[in-house]
Order: C-alpha cells, then structure tokens, then sequence
C-alpha cells in the first residue's frame, strides 16, 4: 500500500497489519522538504521494520522532473507516484495498490472539479476502485480517522505542506469546508447521499452512450470513424462525443463541438490523438509523427520483415492469386536493397493494368482517402521508382507476367 507516514496512510498500515493482511508498503520520498522528506522516509522504515513489514522506498528529484515536464509540483509527483506504483506492482507481482484517501478527500476533489467546470465524471468523487488500485477507507472522515488514531495509539508524521494554503486543496480544506460544515453539520452524510445519486445517473449516461455507439461509430482498423448523419440525429449528440472521447486526452470541447460543421480537413489535437473532419464523419487516430527516420531497408534474399510491418518475400511458379495484401514481381527489375518509406509529395507511379503514370496524390484522391490515411500510407520502391503502394496498388513496370523467369511474391500481413 502507499503509505506517506501521515496519519491517514498509518491508519491503514495499521489496520491491514492489525487483520494479518499479506501486504508490502510502498514509500515515495519527493525530496522537496529537505529534512523533514528523509524524517518521513526514517519514520515509515523504522515503523515497517519493527513490525517485519516488507517495504520499497524511491526517491524523485521532484523539482527538476516538474521543470524538465513543464508541470506542477503537484502534477510531477503525482505522475511520478503512479508510475512507479504501477511499476511496482508488476515486477513484485502485486494484486493491488491501496491508497488510505477518505470522504473528506473525496468532498475536496468534488469541488476542485465543480470550481473548475466539469463533465458528471469529475463529479461523482474519488472512485472506491480504479483499475488495481482500491481505497478502503472512502467512506470514513477524516474526524473518524483521527479518533481511530488516538484510541489505537498509532503515531505519525504531520507534512508541514498542509499547512499551507498555496495549493487549491489546501484552501478548500482550510478556508471552505468547514463553512460548508458549520452551516450544515450533516454535510459528509448529505455528500454521500449526492455521490450515489451521481453515480447512479453516471451509469445510465455509460448504458446509453453504449448503445448509441453501436449505431454512430464504425471501428476500422487503428481508426473510429463517427457518422455525422447519424451523430446529428441526435439532439444531445455533443453529450455523446464527449463520452466517446473524453479519455483520449482532448480539452478543446468547444473545438471539437465545431468540428462536426467544419469543412474537410480540420483537425484537432490532443497529445497523442488527431480528431479529423473528413466530408461526413470525424475520423479519430493516433497522433503519429511522419519523418525522415520513416525509411526502412530491405536487402536481398530476406524471406521476412516485421519492422515496421510485416513482410514475407518467396519466389514462387504460380501468380495467378494476386490481392491487396500480396503483389507478384520480376525480381530481375529489382534494385536492392529495397526501401519502405511513406509517401511524399511528388511520387508517381504506373498503376497496374493501367497506361502511363499517375501522381500519387491524385491517386489518393480519387481512392477518397482522408488526411490521416495518406500519412498511414507506406510505399515499397526500388532505386526511387515506386513497386507498390502497400494494400492498394502495384506498379506495372515490376509486374511479373507469363515471360518472368524469377517471380518474387511479396506478402503483407
């Protein structure tokens, strides 16, 4: 479990070592206390030593990680946590992560998000289990928390930082809640009370948002292409793309709400993710970066390659079985080594069963492909002249015929 000596993590640590639980504590040192960082680190070795509580220790150069990122103290060591806690559990071949976060945290998380505008996820509190990590302890306060503590006698270390209202949670906890308590003395319960309400309501808009997709969304290969006239028979239908996309790291909403009018070609980004506007859909992809790096060699007397597609080269007797995902060619019109790369502007071919050449691009054009399938595209050349336009069409000019004496088959999979 993630223990940071606070009173809470102790609580726990306590407990699970009081119900004789197989467990292991895992403690980050963020070093941005000085003393007090390696007192918290002392205070929860020692705790698990004298109890023969296995326990892992890793310290961050917190600072310098958030300036390297750009990001918050708050947000660098939060993904420094998680990502080592992940880590964790799957080389020591944990089940599980608990964290001790209680109602209390979960009241301030509901109004960090309401403060900041949010969707009915960001509403419904901390979720008691999220992926492999739980939180047994989200339906108690922190005041039973602390009476737990006094009457067991467990001890444990006060992070100076929370004592601070520099951070929003901080305020919150200081400034507003207990307002919030003072004028209504049942507020925890009432917030539980709204909480289920929430999620309940959550669920229906997950059952829906299920059923609809089925109708408006059409997966093909790496892409999700969403059906403009049938997302546009929806009245509500921005409520829809909002929980179709919501966790492919998109923030421009209002963006992508007018994207649906946009003409062809717009496109939105998120980190790692392209929304594109293409005549009646919104194509959705991964976000890839197309370079020069993008070029591959293929030598001479190579019966496979897996990079970066997969690839089988045979010399065979027959050609008659041609199809998109195989060509026939005179391996004797062949220059090696063989080069992979993505199209570029400029490339020509001779379509086969065709006369004269062809501009890729218009190629491209009349297949009707959109943006993001042009820059998927690879191409197999040799000495620049392209051989095929991979799963579409291969050049005349390397097609095996009748005459061939050496056919290479060139299998894609």
């Amino acid at each position: 479990m993630a223990t940071s000596g606070g009173i809470d993590s102790m609580v726990l640590v306590h407990l699970l070592h009081q119900l004789k639980y197989d467990f292991a504590v895992a403690h980050c040192n963020f070093q941005l206390r000085g003393e007090e960082s390696d007192g918290d680190e002392a205070f929860v070795t020692s705790f698990c030593n004298e109890r023969q509580i296995e326990v892992f220790v890793q310290k961050f150069d917190t600072a310098k990680f958030a300036e390297d990122y750009k990001l918050s103290i708050q947000l660098a060591a939060r993904k420094l946590r998680y990502g080592w806690f992940y880590e964790l559990l799957d080389k020591e071949h944990f089940d599980y992560l608990l964290t001790a976060h209680h109602l209390d945290d979960s009241l301030e998380t509901f109004l960090i998000n309401l403060s900041r505008g949010t969707g009915l996820d960001g509403l419904t509190g901390i979720p008691n289990q999220n992926d492999r990590i739980i939180r047994p302890l989200l339906s108690f306060s922190r005041l039973d928390i602390e009476l737990y503590a006094k009457a067991n006698e467990i001890n444990w270390r006060e992070d100076s930082s929370n004592a601070s209202d520099k951070y929003l949670r901080n305020k919150l906890r200081h400034d507003v809640v207990p307002v919030l308590k003072e004028l209504h003395p049942n507020l925890l319960a009432s917030f539980e009370n709204t909480l289920e309400h929430l999620k309940q309501a959550q669920s229906l808009v997950d059952d829906a948002s299920k059923l609809v997709y089925k109708i408006v969304v059409k997966e093909e290969k790496n892409l999700l292409k969403f059906q403009l006239q049938e997302l546009l028979k929806l009245p509500n239908y921005k409520a829809y793309l909002f929980q179709w996309l919501k966790n492919y790291g998109f923030t421009a909403w209002d963006d992508i709400y007018n994207l649906v009018e946009a003409q062809s070609g717009k496109q939105i980004f998120s980190e790692h993710y392209c929304l594109l506007k293409v005549r009646d859909c919104l194509i959705l992809s991964l976000k890839e970066e197309v370079t020069a790096t993008d070029v591959y060699l293929i030598d001479k007397n190579v019966s496979q390659v897996n990079i970066p597609l997969k690839f089988e080269f045979c010399n065979v007797g027959d050609i008659s079985e041609s199809n998109s995902n195989s060509i026939f060619v005179d391996e004797e019109k062949l220059l090696f080594p063989l080069v992979l790369r993505r199209w570029q502007e400029g490339d020509f071919f001779y379509p086969a069963g065709m006369l004269g050449k062809k501009k890729v691009s218009k190629y491209f054009k009349d297949e009707k492909l959109s943006l993001i399938e042009k820059s998927n595209q690879w191409l197999l050349c040799s000495d620049n002249q392209i051989i095929w336009i991979i799963g579409m069409r291969q050049d005349e000019r390397f097609k095996a015929t009748s005459n061939t004496t050496k056919n290479l088959k060139i299998t894609i999979q």
